[in-house]
């Protein structure tokens, strides 16, 4: 093989290695899929809401949700996102039954109170959810949610963490990350065709 035939096969091997990436995520993301929608992502959970009302899967069954991980104390990509989805939300018909939940990674910090004055910046549809370390952990990993400590100075700390808008069908199941980059009436037509 000369060294022309070499600096070929290069791009080519490094698009092979990002094709294998791409296709390995996609997969990881809808794993099992039943009826062209992932069954792999989502399942039950017990968190408590910013009322202090205990909340299950169950409570959401009926309706599309969006479902979106993060902390009160982010600097930018929550609050930025919640934003987002709030515009999304305000696109919706008026009687359009959805649900909108923000759900803790830091709930040593992020109580119910916490979450429910934090929430007051946002539309009044997302509702807060937080739990024992245990219980959020296990939503985490049945979203497939990453979620890392990262201490910073004094002894603080901040949240490294997966930013996905999750839609959620009313049966509870992963439909696909929602693009919340694109119009906001653009993403209130691809939600609403959920309902």
């Amino acid at each position: 093989m000369n060294a022309q035939q070499k600096r070929l096969l290069l791009p080519i091997a490094i698009l092979a290695v990002g094709l294998i990436a791409l296709i390995g995520t996609a997969l990881f993301l809808v794993g099992g899929s039943q009826g062209g929608r992932a069954s792999a992502v989502g399942g039950p959970f017990s968190l408590v809401d910013q009322t202090g009302a205990r909340v299950t899967e169950a409570s959401y069954k009926g309706a599309p949700s969006l479902v979106f991980f993060g902390f009160t104390h982010c600097p930018d990509v929550c609050p930025t996102t919640l934003f987002e989805m709030s515009e999304i939300l305000r696109k919706l018909p008026k009687d359009a039954k959805i649900s909108a939940l923000f759900v803790t990674v830091d709930p040593e910090r992020d109580t119910p109170d916490a979450l429910k004055s934090y929430l007051s910046s946002f539309d009044p549809r997302i509702s807060g959810l937080s739990g024992t370390r245990e219980e959020v952990d296990a939503m985490l990993k049945a979203y497939r949610v990453y979620a890392k400590k990262i201490p910073t100075e004094n002894g603080q700390y901040t949240m490294d963490h997966t930013a996905i808008v999750y839609m959620m069908d009313k049966q509870g199941r992963f439909v696909n990350a929602l693009n919340i980059q694109q119009p906001p009436e653009a993403a209130a037509r691809e939600i609403q065709k959920l309902m």
